[in-house]
């Protein structure tokens, strides 16, 4: 870039550096746009089609999640960057959605596209965009359907529209009566849900349908000592995190031992103290161990010869919901050990699974953190039935939270489509053109659904507007007979939150990249620009 000076030029930028700007910039922008929507499309609904992506070190994973997709994909360009934030910011927020959020974004700059060509400036299109979703909100707001948290059929249906098309057919009907009662198991009195206290944990080796509910947690660890049982019932659970051992003063300081009997003298004074810890936590009536740090080879003896069951070594995330579980507090030192800090549990045994031994702590008398133990036969299939069934967790969670549901199957889109075209008139002026363009973008969720069915999407598109014209809201697609079906019949039903969060997260994106007219970019490395080092530049005249 660079300007005139008495007819020279002067260089603004280092050597290296380039610009885009008007048009062109934003062009480059809506297609980089363009390509993430494009890339995640065909993974849209029960017939979408898998990615796999394979890293730099050879890493293999195998989905059709959006956030997941786009999370593996090392993209570069910035304007790409912001699509990837929208599917992250989707995934914490609901959990799902997220390629419907990429591809209405994708779809909303698409449109932007042909009314930037017709001299329609961007700020106008941006403000129609936003009319428009906050009219798109109020509809969809009216049509919601109210649940109750207790309803579990419904709560299933949710889940199942959840994991649809995402490997987990076989068994789709047990792992959605799995989520429901894991999400209704953890859910506090006033509604609010902590998936943190839903623990997945995946083993390779049996089948989908082996997968099961503990009403506690398993932990992936085994008894620290072969002497101890294996099985402990009616439990009383001690949480410690402080080492079971002798520590080291933090002070530093030296023992001269000067002969043999001192040193045997010190050993023993160390072994004495691991036994008056370990004899300290045997007076608490405790019978289960669990401790975050180390276990001494002394206090494994005592504790082993007193029928105690204790674990090494548990990860912190763990003692949190061991806690949740049993009721028992976490004790962070020797010294604050009594009866009173213990938790309780009906069974705690070590199993074998896959194998390997695990340690489960079930059940617990009103546990609030429980653990889905997740089967498959290899490990890109347990982590993609691990992936759906997180998704539906998530999404179950929000219905929870925010008790409002609405059919799926590109029905709120049609719906929301045609009553946007009956307010654009209203609005009038070229605004009135931005809320049809955005009005137009919404129904490539239907669209998408029939491409990816190998079904005609304007036929299908066709037959969706003519039924929610006679006043069928809840009409969307049934993308294995072809045709529009009630979706509220069907089971078909989605949490509300995932398409209000959806239509916003894409205003939002396809509204900061149309109102970037300009891309400047630094050179990689900042040397001194030379007298005509930039004459191929594109300069611009200042």
């Amino acid at each position: 870039m660079s300007t005139q000076l008495g007819g020279r030029p002067v260089y603004i930028l280092t050597e290296g550096s380039s610009r885009n700007h008007g048009r062109d910039a934003q062009s480059m922008n809506i297609t980089a746009a363009k390509a993430v929507a494009g890339a995640v499309r065909t993974t849209l609904g029960p017939k979408g089609m898998d990615k796999m992506l394979v890293d730099s070190i050879g890493d293999v994973v195998i989905t059709n999640d959006g956030s997941t997709i786009l999370k593996e994909m090392s993209i570069e360009h910035p304007v790409a960057k912001m699509m990837v934030e929208i599917a992250k910011t989707q995934d914490d927020e609901v959990g799902d959605g997220t390629t419907t959020t990429v591809i209405i974004a994708g779809e909303l700059l698409k449109r932007a596209e042909d009314l930037l060509e017709q001299g329609i400036h961007p700020t106008v299109i941006v403000h129609g965009y936003r009319m428009a979703a906050e009219k798109a909100l109020d509809i969809l707001q009216s049509f919601a359907i109210t649940i109750k948290p207790t309803d579990m059929k419904t709560l299933k249906k949710i889940a199942e529209t959840a994991m649809a098309g995402k490997g987990v057919e076989a068994a789709r009907s047990l792992l959605c009566d799995l989520v429901a009662k894991a999400v209704t198991v953890v859910a506090e009195s006033d509604g609010t849900v902590d998936v943190g206290n839903i623990k997945i944990e995946k083993k390779v080796g049996g089948s989908i349908e082996e997968s099961e509910i503990i009403m506690g947690i398993v932990i992936d660890k085994e008894r620290v000592h072969p002497g101890m049982p294996a099985k402990i019932t009616k439990a009383k659970v001690l949480l410690l995190n402080a080492p079971v051992e002798f520590t080291k003063t933090e002070v530093d300081a030296e023992i001269m031992i000067t002969h043999p009997d001192q040193l045997q003298a010190f050993v023993n004074e160390e072994e004495r103290m691991t036994k008056m810890i370990a004899e300290k936590i045997i007076k608490t009536g405790a019978n289960v161990v669990i401790c975050q740090k180390a276990i001494h080879d002394i206090a494994q003896h005592y504790l082993s010869k007193a029928g105690i069951l204790a674990i090494r070594r548990v990860k912190s995330s763990d003692m949190d919901k061991l806690a949740r579980a049993t009721g028992a507090t976490v004790v962070s030192s020797i010294d604050a050990i009594s009866a009173k800090e213990l938790g309780y549990a009906g069974i705690v045994e070590e199993r074998k699974v896959s194998g390997e031994e695990m340690i489960f702590v079930e059940e617990c008398k009103n546990p609030k953190a429980i653990t889905l133990i997740i089967r498959g036969g290899t490990e890109h299939v347990v982590a993609e039935y691990e992936r759906a069934i997180e998704d539906a967790i998530r999404v179950v969670s929000t219905v929870v939270e925010d008790k409002k549901y609405v059919p799926g199957g590109g029905a709120p889109e049609i719906e929301l489509s045609l009553r946007l075209r009956e307010y654009a008139p209203a609005v009038g002026g070229r605004v009135q053109l931005a809320i049809e363009a955005f009005a137009t973008a919404l129904e490539i969720i239907p669209r998408t659904l029939a491409e990816n069915a190998g079904l005609d999407p304007i036929d299908m598109v066709v037959a969706l507007r003519s039924v929610h014209e006679k006043g069928q809201k809840s009409f969307g697609l049934n993308v294995f007979e072809g045709k529009p079906v009630d979706m509220l019949k069907e089971g078909v039903i989605e949490p509300l939150r995932v398409k209000t969060q959806a239509i916003s997260g894409a205003v939002e994106a396809a509204g900061m990249i149309l109102r970037i007219d300009d891309n400047i970019t630094s050179a990689k490395s900042a040397a001194p620009a030379t007298p005509g080092g930039m004459g191929e530049m594109g300069g611009m005249g200042m």
